[in-house]
C-alpha cells in the first residue's frame, strides 16, 4: 500500500509522518519528495532561485519523482512494505499547477498528463488542510513556495484534486492541536491496513 502524505508548507505532514512512523508495527518505508538524490539537490537549488523558469522547474520535480518510484518507492512495495510518502505526486499538481499558470492552458491538468504514464497512484492520501495564512505563518515564508498568495492557489488545486478524487482523499482539519492531527492520521492508514 502507498500512502500519501499532502498539504500546504506548514500543514504539520512530517510532524505526522514522524508519529506514523513511531506508532505503525507493519513493514514499512518512510520516504519523502524532494528526495535526498542528486535530482532532489537540484529541485532545493530551483527552489531557492526566484527566478527558476517554471517549465524548467516541473521537469526537475517530475525527474526526482521518476527515480524516486524506482529507487524507493516500486521496490519498497515489491518486498510487500506500507510506504508513507511525505509529499508526492498530487504536490507537484497543485505546487507546480499554481506556478504554470499563464504559461501553459490548465495546467493542473498539463502536469498530471506528464506523470499519467509512469506514476504509481497512491492507495491513500492524507490532506492535511489548514487555510494558505497559517500554512505561511508557520512556514515562516522563507521562500517563493510559502507565501500566502501563492499558497491560496496551490489549495484551489488541491479542492479540485480532492473534488477529482474524493475516494482516495481523506481530509484532516490541521488547524487542530497537533496530536489530534497525528491521531486522525494514524486511524485513517491503520483503516487502509485492516481492509476497511
Amino acid at each position: 500500500m502507498l500512502v500519501t502524505l499532502e498539504g500546504l508548507d506548514g500543514s504539520g505532514k512530517t510532524t505526522v509522518r514522524g508519529h506514523l512512523e513511531a506508532a505503525l508495527d507493519v513493514p514499512a518505508t518512510f520516504t519523502r519528495e524532494p528526495t535526498d538524490s542528486w535530482y532532489g539537490d537540484a529541485v532545493y537549488r530551483s527552489i531557492e532561485d526566484d527566478d527558476a523558469d517554471p517549465l524548467a522547474e516541473l521537469f526537475l520535480y517530475t525527474a526526482d519523482h521518476a527515480d524516486h518510484l524506482s529507487r524507493v518507492v516500486r521496490p519498497a512495495l515489491a518486498d510487500g512494505d506500507l510506504v508513507v510518502s511525505d509529499r508526492y505526486a498530487d504536490s507537484r499538481y497543485a505546487y507546480q499547477g499554481a506556478t504554470l499558470d499563464g504559461v501553459v492552458d490548465d495546467p493542473l491538468d498539463y502536469v498530471r498528463r506528464i506523470h499519467e504514464p509512469f506514476t504509481r497512484v497512491p492507495d491513500l492520501t492524507l490532506y492535511l488542510d489548514v487555510p494558505p495564512e497559517v500554512g505561511a505563518e508557520r512556514a515562516g515564508a522563507t521562500n517563493k513556495f510559502e507565501k500566502a498568495e501563492y499558497l491560496a492557489s496551490v489549495r484551489e488545486n488541491y479542492e479540485r484534486l480532492l473534488a477529482d478524487d474524493a475516494e482516495r482523499f481523506v481530509r484532516i482539519d490541521a488547524t487542530q492541536p497537533p496530536e489530534t492531527v497525528a491521531s486522525e492520521a494514524e486511524a485513517a492508514v491503520r483503516k487502509l491496513l485492516d481492509g476497511d
